[in-house]
């Protein structure tokens, strides 16, 4: 407890409190990251060449789904609308491109969190826990940052009103990774229902027409269809992958050896539990309720996904980071216990500041990397349920 008190203390310094500090630093390790790989040359940014070629592939019209051996190694997984996100940067020369992709994917997700509805100091916080894996998703070039900003946008447009906009950040990201449609999770918060449901699908519709501008209708309704058939070949794949299905389903698999167990003896019990959570009917318009609901949408939509992998775990410690902004103070030695477990376990073991011999013997084979965040969703679960204990200090919320 004295280090963690002289850690505390260190960072108490007024400069690491600073905004123009913490988004210099977020910006630095993402441009780091990039720069890295640039240097390294294509096969180290080989996750930025898929996604520069569903660009180019949209605007020739060629397969989005196909292996292209001589472009880059494994397939692309993203739908049709992303080749619009992903266009500014394809123009550039790559070394450039890979290098202002990450920062803008860490600068999405750092605008997201600013706009959360609690005061600077709990920022602060969410911004240092989630800084490592921003840093791991960053140098992996993954698009998990900017799916991460896209549901905190939708819980912030909700709690302020905004249903169109929250049916935008909705259907974008659905039709960029799918993931988008857990902000669905925040429909019982809004102003105006009815709204809310009217514009995920104008805009739905929009995302749909969207990338007909580079390419032709026929082709794109033709690309979804293909997309819809990947994913499902994908999933499939999955179960025997030991960089993919980092969740609670591929943990339990691999730990018990029993690859032939369906999702589904996971997904049941772990959507009821999720859908428990909104018995607290007389809490709808509680803030610190709706932000427990935000962290456990965070860590659910990784925890039960069997397409998770190491970098998509960004949007899990961003869940992580708002349920601990979330626990009274003094911390209880379990609060602080599972913090640290999620940060040195979930966010440090891909790096090289963890044991190499222990990552590659227990964490990837094993899937362990999903472990702390799956104990702290059911302690999240649970204190939602049967506790009034969250979010005492009405100090760090604000209510618009």
């Amino acid at each position: 407890m004295k280090i963690l008190h002289s850690i505390s203390n260190f960072f108490a310094k007024p400069i690491f409190k600073n905004e123009k500090f913490i988004l210099g630093l977020w910006v630095l390790l993402a441009f780091a990251m990039g720069l890295h790989k640039a240097l390294l040359g294509p096969h180290s940014y080989n996750n930025y060449m898929i996604f520069k070629h569903v660009f180019w592939n949209t605007i020739e019209q060629v397969n989005l789904y196909l292996e292209y051996p001589d472009l880059y190694f494994d397939k692309n997984h993203y739908g049709p609308l992303f080749s619009m996100v992903i266009a500014p940067f394809a123009l550039l020369p790559d070394k450039l491109g890979v290098v202002l992709w990450c920062v803008f994917i860490a600068l999405c997700l750092y605008g997201a969190i600013r706009k959360l509805p609690v005061v600077w100091g709990a920022k602060v916080a969410i911004y240092y826990i989630c800084a490592h894996e921003m840093m791991t998703a960053a140098a992996n070039q993954q698009t998990n940052a900017l799916i991460a900003a896209l549901i905190i946008m939708t819980f912030v447009a909700v709690h302020n009103g905004k249903d169109v906009y929250a049916g935008l950040f909705i259907a974008l990201g659905m039709f960029i990774k799918l993931y988008g449609i857990v902000g669905l999770a925040f429909f019982f918060f809004s102003h105006n229902k009815p709204k809310f449901i009217l514009s995920i699908a104008g805009w739905s519709v929009v995302m749909f027409v969207l990338p007909m501008l580079i390419s032709s209708p026929g082709f794109i309704i033709q690309t979804y269809q293909d997309w819809f058939n990947t994913l499902i070949g994908k999933n499939l794949n999955n179960a025997t992958s030991l960089v993919q299905d980092i969740s609670v389903m591929g943990m339990f698999r691999r730990i018990f050896n029993h690859r032939e167990w369906s999702n589904w003896l996971f997904l049941i019990p772990g959507m009821i539990l999720f859908a428990l959570q909104y018995i607290k009917i007389h809490l709808y318009k509680d803030l610190v309720y709706r932000l427990a609901i935000l962290a456990s949408t965070l860590l659910f939509v990784v925890l039960f996904s069997s397409g998770a992998e190491s970098s998509t775990y960004v949007i899990a410690m961003v869940g992580v980071a708002v349920w601990f902004t979330l626990q009274n103070r003094p911390y209880s030695g379990y609060v602080l216990f599972l913090l640290i477990f999620a940060i040195v376990l979930t966010s440090f073991s891909p790096s090289d500041l963890f044991p190499a011999y222990i990552r590659k013997t227990y964490v990837i084979p094993y899937a362990l990397k999903a472990l702390p965040c799956f104990l702290l969703w059911i302690t999240l679960v649970y204190q939602i349920l049967f506790t009034n204990q969250l979010g005492r200090d009405k100090a760090l919320y604000k209510n618009t």
